[in-house]
């Protein structure tokens, strides 16, 4: 296993998940917002039609990293059962600053 350089870790990524268990109606979105600026990640988390929750996360590596980690955890009120994560390309996305909650 090798482990990423620091310019590795400081390199721009964009990760979306999707986060299943009871994640609606538990103020997940509300509190990933928090987590995010708390991380200077971009993007968006937005409940979904089947109960699950979409998070994009743009930013450096490191942070990304620390705001799909604490996806496991949520908010109190949450029960997560699995985070679903793909690799996107940061460079495609157009400008994505701030994160909205939908």
């Amino acid at each position: 296993m090798t482990v990423p350089s620091d310019q590795d870790r400081s390199a721009e990524v964009a990760r979306r998940a999707r986060v299943r268990g009871r994640v609606q109606g538990v103020w997940f979105r509300a509190s990933t917002a928090e987590q995010a600026a708390a991380h200077s990640v971009r993007g968006h988390a937005r409940n979904l039609p089947d109960g699950s929750v979409e998070v994009l996360a743009v930013g450096r590596a490191a942070s990304v990293d620390a705001l799909l980690e604490w996806l496991w955890q949520g908010p109190p009120m949450a029960r997560v059962d699995a985070v679903d994560v793909e690799e996107l390309d940061a460079t495609t996305l157009g400008v994505v600053s701030g994160f909205a909650t939908r």
